[in-house]
Formats: structure tokens, C-alpha cells, sequence
């Protein structure tokens, strides 16, 4: 299945976990799915995610594939190769922490550790249909992680279960409480954002059976937002991965988005700063009249991996997710299908900081509407028992 890089045995007798392979493991190379990276010296010790679950006695059982040096929405990988999305065979995994959410999809571990830059992880929990979290920015250490230095990217868990993802925010990030307990009723702020009309169906009628009062929240920059976004995170991967690009070891469809975003210039990103100040006041202000904002994860189902060779013109992919990487607010998707059983994924956001308060907003949500992760007994297809 292509999903595991590194298959690993270290810890106790704990919950089993996989991380990607942008997260240090003593001993091993951090390889971030590229070439370029291959003969990549050993970590010299764990980052501090992995020393928490180790020492918390959580089995570590491998480091996981990746959309190359993190940089892309689909999770195809020429050169470490695509892990296959379990649930949908034929569809990209999505990215960048493609084998990770695989790896949960699959059955291999209940929970996998990603990281979330503009989309990252919540992109591929609902491609593959599981629940992923990108935590408040900052909540979770990235001591030990790829790149060493962002003002956007989180580590957060993908995961089988909501109960296993709260598990695993209660070791990975030590001030992570107990999920608080919730009034009678809710106000839902609904966004209205751009998608595939199956898409919002989906996601309309879920909101509908949840119960809750839904309150539609129009939100002006959310373009100007996810524009911003890629800005920034344009200017931060070409200064983390420019030299290896000059290596000529990177895969080209990589490099030369690589290379476009060497591009980005300080108008750009003073343009972008403005853009994050106004966009997050807008995003406070919203969720000071809701207790929770719901969008759809993915405007659309997931390209078929046979028409998804231009990893570029997927970037749209990520044209709902990314806006909250920008804000730093926390998100979750939840693993929805549309009518002809495609993934699409729901997403939530709530305040910055308060993480637990939307695990357990998400918890009721899944629980009313019986959402359930794809695991290793799929019916989308007749797979093979699970391999690494």
C-alpha cells in the first residue's frame, strides 16, 4: 500500500502511532518524501511530539510518505511513491500528510501524526475519510519538525475515532484538558464558501440532522485570505527548501512550484500581513455570536489520481482549508461523504485556544450523525489486508 517509509518498534504497550516523515525520530533520517533528501543525516534525537508519545508508552511504529518536502495537496510522490487512499483506490490520498492519513485509513494504527501548513492534514483526513485536527497554532510543539521555522504550520493527529484523537492532543500537546461540557444547544455559524453543489448538499443536510441552530455567516475575505495564505507559505517553503531545489534532486513538478514561489515579493507579503490582521478580526468576530464555524473540508471530491498528474492545478484543493492556517485558528475535518459516496469531508472552527471545546463540539456532531472513519473493512472497495 506504499504507506509506511520507515517501519519502526519503539515504545511501550501503549496505543500504536505513526508519524510523518517530516517529524524527527532518533536514529533515523527525516527525508520528507525527497530525493534530495536521501542520504540525509540521522536525527539526533526524537522531536518533542514523538518523545511525549514515547514516553507516555504509545508504540511508535513508523515514520509515513509524503507529498515531497511537504509541498502539495494530492500526496502523489514520483520518487517515494503515492500511498493509496484505502477508502477510494482510484482518488489521490491527498497531501501533504498523505500516508498518514492512509496509514489510519488502512487499519495499520488508530492514530498518525501529520503536520498542517495550508491544509495538510484536514486535506487528506477527509480524502480518506478519517478525522483530522489542526490544533490551534502554536498549541503543539514543532521542536524537531520540517520545516524548522513557519508562521503557519501545526502538528496535529489523524485518527479512526474522535476518542482516539482526543487521546492523542492529550499527550502531544500537555495543557490539553478534559472536553468541557457543552450547553443543550449550539449556534452553528454556516460560511458561505464556494463549492461543488453535491458538496454543500452533503454538507447542508448534515448540519440539518445535527439539530443544532444554524446561522449563516458570510465572511467578505475569504478569498483575499486563502490568497494571502498561499503568499506566505510560498515565501517560507521556497526559503526552507531553496538549496534543495538547487540540487536538481527534487521532483520537477515540485521544484518548479518551488521556483514560482521564489517569486513572492515583500508587496506580496506586506499585502498578506494586512490580509491576516483584517481576516482574523473578521474570524473573532464571527465566533463571538457562534460557538462553532462549518464548511465544507474540500470543495469538491478528490481528483481521480489518473487525472491529477499537474499537482499545481490541484492547489485548489486546499481553497477552504487554508484560510485558518493564515488566522491560526483551530480546525477539524469530519469524514463525510456526498451522495454518490465520495468524499468530501465537514469541516469546524473554533476560537484560537480552544481546542478542547471543538473536540467536543465535534464529538456531539459525530455521535448525532453517526459519522464514522473509513478503517480497514471499507465497502468502497475489495482491498488486500492491510500491509506496510
Amino acid at each position: 500500500m506504499n504507506i509506511v517509509s520507515q517501519p519502526l518498534s519503539l515504545g511501550g504497550t501503549g496505543p500504536a502511532v505513526m508519524v510523518k516523515d517530516t517529524i524527527d525520530v532518533a536514529g533515523q533520517a527525516t527525508r520528507a518524501g525527497s530525493r534530495a533528501l536521501a542520504d540525509a543525516a540521522p536525527a539526533a534525537r526524537h522531536a518533542e511530539v514523538v518523545q511525549r508519545l514515547l514516553d507516555a508508552g504509545w508504540q511508535l511504529r513508523g515514520k509515513t510518505h509524503l507529498h515531497e518536502l511537504a509541498f502539495g495537496s494530492t500526496g502523489i510522490n514520483p520518487w517515494a511513491g503515492t500511498p493509496l487512499n484505502p477508502g477510494w483506490p482510484d482518488r489521490v490520498p491527498g497531501g501533504s500528510s498523505s500516508g498518514s492519513a492512509a496509514a489510519v485509513a488502512a487499519g495499520l494504527v488508530g492514530v498518525a501524526l501529520g503536520t498542517d501548513t495550508g491544509g495538510s492534514i484536514r486535506v487528506p483526513a477527509a480524502c480518506c475519510g478519517v478525522f483530522g485536527l489542526k490544533p490551534t497554532f502554536g498549541r503543539v510543539s514543532r521542536d524537531g519538525v520540517l520545516p524548522r521555522h513557519s508562521s503557519l504550520d501545526c502538528v496535529g493527529p489523524l485518527a479512526a475515532s474522535m476518542p482516539d484523537l482526543v487521546a492523542a492532543m492529550q499527550v502531544i500537546a500537555p495543557d490539553f484538558g478534559a472536553l468541557p461540557a457543552l450547553p443543550p444547544s449550539l449556534r452553528i455559524g454556516v460560511l458561505a464558501v464556494p463549492a461543488q453543489d453535491s458538496t454543500w448538499r452533503a454538507v447542508n443536510e448534515a448540519l440539518q440532522a445535527s439539530g443544532e441552530t444554524l446561522v449563516p455567516v458570510p465572511l467578505r475575505r475569504f478569498a483575499e485570505a486563502y490568497h494571502a495564505g498561499l503568499s506566505v507559505i510560498n515565501a517560507e517553503s521556497w526559503a526552507a527548501c531553496a538549496a534543495l531545489v538547487e540540487t536538481g534532486l527534487v521532483a520537477p513538478d515540485v521544484a518548479a512550484r518551488l521556483r514560482h514561489a521564489s517569486r513572492t515579493d515583500e508587496i506580496a507579503l506586506k499585502a498578506a500581513a494586512a490580509v491576516r490582521h483584517w481576516f482574523t478580526a473578521d474570524v473573532d468576530q464571527a465566533l463571538a455570536d457562534c460557538d462553532v464555524l462549518a464548511l465544507p473540508t474540500l470543495p469538491e471530491p478528490p481528483p481521480r489520481l489518473d487525472q491529477a498528474a499537474d499537482t499545481g492545478a490541484s492547489v485548489g484543493m486546499t481553497a477552504l482549508v487554508r484560510p485558518f492556517n493564515l488566522t491560526g485558528h483551530p480546525a477539524i475535518s469530519l469524514p463525510l461523504t456526498n451522495a454518490q459516496g465520495l468524499p468530501v469531508g465537514l469541516q469546524l472552527v473554533a476560537l484560537r485556544g480552544a481546542d478542547e471545546r471543538l473536540c467536543a463540539i465535534a464529538q456531539r456532531l459525530t455521535d448525532r450523525l453517526h459519522l464514522t472513519a473509513i478503517t480497514n473493512g471499507v465497502p468502497h472497495a475489495d482491498l488486500e489486508p492491510a500491509t506496510l
